[in-house]
């Protein structure tokens, strides 16, 4: 907790560098009011107690500092600027204990007098389109879960047969366009390493990640054929988006990586606060080929996305309670009566979220690939990303 002692010692000149104003004793910012002398001495208790109990007793401060308006740092953060104490204090709190608790309450069955105002609060709120759901009676949903996973009509999202890559999955497209540097942008401006998202190079035979050289880079050790380019892709799902996420193209699975992490926010407000964002938090990584070369898909889990499941795979267990930072588990599709792995077709149902996240496609193509993409547009699952 240096930064809250780093808070309390810092002079008014300080202050109003922030943007804020103030008064004789009152600390104001936009329409929230905070008793200065009351907030400083709460600071210094906070400064002389133990780390456990500083830990415990830190939290409310937590929250209220992450309830600080995003608009007044907005301008801001749009040339690079972020606050290391206010991105300190957010990964303070329990979001994985928090998502965990999220995940079973919404596994209570609800009464069935309360399913239609629960469910139709929601809908208002992120706007959910309940017209393209396969069952429409809010009724017919026994928790927050099965709404959350509901299916959609067969003919609510056609899949595009003319581009070669489509949309996994509906949600708002972040960024998109050729890996340069080893590094891939979550949102503009804002980047992450490559060889830190999907981990490092392993020399068992029957992964996808080939041995690697001694020395190279880790794009041009993905990139598989001579004259190719590696390319991305990052969708960010929101809760009122369908949460399913399909094949976006015909491609095999070989090999899965999932990373225990963090579960913080991945909306793009909090993207761009947060450097390397999607290597923190907890994530499963899809690898294998299609017909251009290296292709992979990652789903990343969020805040309150309490799992994530992908339908072929048992053995896969998201959100435990106890894991090593930094760590990883592979497993292998290829076995000795399966030489190739998991063959999946364009628009295959693939898996779930939970709740809203973000999936990246990293994949290797011609230099002659073309997104028909804008950033920050929204897409649904089955419309084209790109093609030759």
């Amino acid at each position: 907790m240096q930064v809250t002692g780093n808070m309390r010692n810092t002079g008014s000149e300080s202050w109003r560098s922030w943007g804020w104003r103030f008064h004789p004793n009152l600390l104001v910012t936009g329409r929230l009011h905070f008793p200065q002398l009351a907030l400083r001495r709460r600071l210094g208790q906070l400064s002389c107690m133990s780390r456990p109990a500083l830990k415990l007793r830190s939290w409310p401060l937590t929250v209220l500092y992450y309830l600080l308006p995003f608009g007044a740092l907005r301008p801001l953060s749009r040339v690079g600027w972020r606050p290391v104490s206010r991105v300190a204090l957010y990964k303070s709190v329990p979001t994985r204990l928090l998502s965990r608790a999220w995940g079973r309450l919404n596994q209570v069955e609800l009464p069935h007098w309360l399913r239609r105002p629960v469910y139709s609060l929601y809908i208002w709120t992120f706007g959910v389109n309940m017209k393209e759901a396969a069952v429409e009676d809010l009724h017919h949903y026994r928790n927050l879960s099965e709404f959350f996973r509901r299916k959609l009509k067969p003919q609510a999202r056609p899949v595009c047969g003319l581009h070669s890559v489509i949309s996994p999955s509906d949600g708002k497209i972040l960024n998109f366009g050729q890996v340069k540097n080893c590094e891939v942008e979550q949102v503009k401006g804002v980047t992450y390493s490559l060889e830190s998202f999907l981990g490092p190079r392993t020399s068992t035979d029957d992964l996808s990640f080939p041995p690697a050289p001694p020395c190279g880079s880790f794009r041009n050790q993905l990139v598989t054929r001579e004259g190719n380019e590696l390319y991305h892709c990052v969708i960010y799902l929101a809760p009122g988006d369908y949460h399913c996420f399909h094949s976006p193209t015909d491609w095999t699975v070989s090999h899965r990586r999932h990373f225990p992490g963090s579960l913080m926010s991945v909306n793009p407000g909090m993207a761009r606060w947060i450097k390397e964002l999607f290597c923190h938090n907890e994530r499963v990584v899809l690898t294998g080929d299609w017909k251009h070369g290296f292709f992979s898909l990652t789903a990343v889990g969020a805040t309150n996305v309490g799992s994530i499941r992908i339908y072929f795979d048992r053995d896969l267990h998201t959100n435990s309670p106890r894991y090593s930072k930094g760590s990883y588990n592979d497993f292998s599709f290829v076995t000795h009566t399966n030489k190739e792995g998991i063959p999946m077709r364009k628009g295959e149902h693939l898996g779930e979220f939970n709740l809203g996240s973000t999936i990246v496609l990293i994949f290797e193509a011609p230099k002659d690939f073309n997104f028909k993409l804008k950033a920050g547009q929204k897409i649904r699952f089955g419309e084209a990303l790109g093609s030759l």
